[in-house]
C-alpha cells in the first residue's frame, strides 16, 4: 500500500535512535532549551524574526487569534475572511473567540483564494489565509490588496511548507503565519506548529497566550516593565496572569525532534517538487481532470497531491482505481468548509462558494512524500491518466 506517509520521520531509524539518546539523557523534559533552539533555527530558515513553538498546528491558529485581539489588532466581531477551502481549526477559532467569519471561494486551476474572490468578499478586518497544498494563487497580488484596504493580512501555511513565489517562501506575505510539524506534513514533531512574526511586541504577546498569560518565558527587560506597569511583586509574579491565554506549550521532546529534522527541509522540500512536478505533467494530460495553473510559484512544495475531476463519473472512477492499487486517498483537506456541519450549525447562512463546493464533492489527493521510489511515481503518475 502507498500510505501519505511511509514513515512518521524522514531518516526514521537515525531519528529514533537520537531522540532516545536524548530522552535518556535529558534532565527536563517540559518546554524548555530544545525547544528554544527549534524555534531560532526554524525563524532563521524561513526568513522571519520570530518563531513561537506550539503544540500543534490547530493551536497555532488558535493563540494567533487570541494574541491579536489581545494586542487590539482584533476586535470581538471583527469580520474574519477565510478561504473556504480549507482545514477545520482555521476557522473554528473565529467562531470560538466571537469575531464573524466570512468565507471566500477558491479559485479551481490554482485551488486557492485569488484577488478577484477575495473583491468579492466586501469589508473584511482581516484575511486569514490558507496557502493550500503548497499552492497559492496572487500571494503577492492579495498582499497589495489587503495593504490598500486595510485589511489584515495573515497565513495558514501549514500544508506549504518551503514552497515560494518569485523566491519569497509562503508564510512570508502576511504580519504573522502558521505552520503545522504533524507527521503528515514536511517537517515531522508528530504533534507540533510554529507562529512567526517580525513584530517585536506581537511575538512577546505570542509568548505570553502559549502559557497562562503569566510573563516567565519573556526577557528580563519586559518581565519587569510588566510587572512594574501592574504593581506585581517579584513573588507574586509567578502565579500572576496579564491576558486571556492557554496552555498551548510543546514538549522538549518535540523540540528535540524539531532540531533533528529541520536539517532535512532542503531534501523534503526538493523531493516533493520532484514528484509533483511528475504528477502534475500527468494530470495535466487528463482531460478529465481540472488543470492546475503554477506558473505564479518559484518551488512547490505539498504533502499530497490534489486532484478535481470534471465529472461525479471521473471522479468516482478514479477513486475506485486507487483503491485497487492500494493507494492512501483523502478528501481535498476539509473541502468546502461551508458545508461542513459544525459551520451550518454555527453560520446558517453562509456566502456562496461554487468553485469551493466542486472540490468539495470531485477532489482528492494522493500521496506526495520524499520517500516516493521510482516505481511508486510511475504508478501514481499512471493512475492519472485515466
Amino acid at each position: 500500500m502507498i500510505k501519505l506517509m511511509k514513515s512518521t520521520f524522514l531518516h526514521e531509524e537515525e531519528t529514533k535512535r537520537k531522540l532516545v539518546d536524548f530522552i535518556m539523557q535529558a534532565k527536563k523534559l517540559s518546554m524548555g532549551a530544545e525547544c528554544k533552539a527549534y524555534e531560532v533555527a526554524f525563524a532563521k530558515k524561513q526568513g522571519r524574526k520570530h518563531a513561537i513553538f506550539v503544540s500543534s498546528g490547530s493551536a497555532a491558529n488558535l493563540g494567533l487569534l487570541q494574541a491579536l485581539l489581545n494586542t487590539g489588532k482584533l476586535q470581538k466581531g471583527a469580520r474574519v475572511g477565510f478561504s473556504a477551502l480549507t482545514w477545520a481549526t482555521n476557522v473554528m477559532p473565529i467562531i470560538q473567540l466571537g469575531m464573524t467569519p466570512v468565507a471566500i471561494d477558491c479559485e479551481l486551476e490554482t485551488l486557492n483564494t485569488s484577488p478577484a474572490t477575495l473583491a468579492k468578499a466586501g469589508k473584511l478586518d482581516a484575511l486569514f489565509l490558507t496557502n493550500v497544498l503548497g499552492l497559492c494563487d496572487d500571494l503577492p497580488g492579495i498582499a497589495t490588496y489587503c495593504q490598500t484596504k486595510d485589511i489584515l493580512l495573515l497565513e495558514d501555511n501549514c500544508e506549504s511548507l518551503g514552497s515560494s513565489v518569485q523566491g519569497k517562501l509562503l508564510g512570508n506575505f502576511g504580519y504573522a503565519s502558521t505552520f503545522s510539524s504533524f507527521i503528515g506534513h514536511h517537517v515531522s514533531t508528530v504533534e507540533g506548529g510554529m507562529i512567526c512574526t517580525d513584530d517585536d511586541d506581537f511575538a512577546d504577546a505570542l509568548i505570553m497566550v502559549r502559557a497562562h498569560g503569566w510573563d516567565r518565558n519573556l526577557s528580563e527587560q519586559k518581565r519587569t516593565a510588566l510587572r512594574k506597569q501592574h504593581g506585581v511583586k517579584d513573588f507574586f509574579a509567578m502565579y500572576t496572569f496579564y491576558d486571556l491565554a492557554y496552555n498551548l506549550r510543546p514538549t522538549e521532546i518535540q523540540g528535540c525532534l524539531g532540531n533533528l529534522q529541520l536539517p532535512y527541509w532542503d531534501e523534503i522540500v526538493s523531493g516533493r517538487e520532484a514528484n509533483f512536478k511528475k504528477f502534475l505533467a500527468s494530470a495535466q494530460s487528463n482531460a478529465n481532470i481540472y488543470p492546475l495553473r503554477t506558473e505564479q510559484l518559484s518551488t512547490v512544495s505539498n504533502f499530497a497531491m490534489p486532484v478535481v475531476y470534471k465529472s461525479e463519473t471521473a471522479f468516482s472512477k478514479a477513486c475506485q482505481a486507487f483503491v485497487n492499487e492500494q493507494v492512501e486517498v483523502r478528501p481535498i483537506i476539509a473541502g468546502n468548509i461551508t458545508e461542513q456541519p459544525f459551520y451550518k450549525k454555527y453560520m446558517p447562512h453562509p456566502e456562496p462558494c461554487p468553485n469551493a463546493a466542486i472540490i468539495h464533492r470531485r477532489g482528492l489527493y494522493f500521496p506526495n512524500n520524499p520517500e516516493l521510489t521510482e516505481e511508486e511515481v510511475i504508478q501514481l503518475s499512471s493512475l492519472l491518466h485515466g
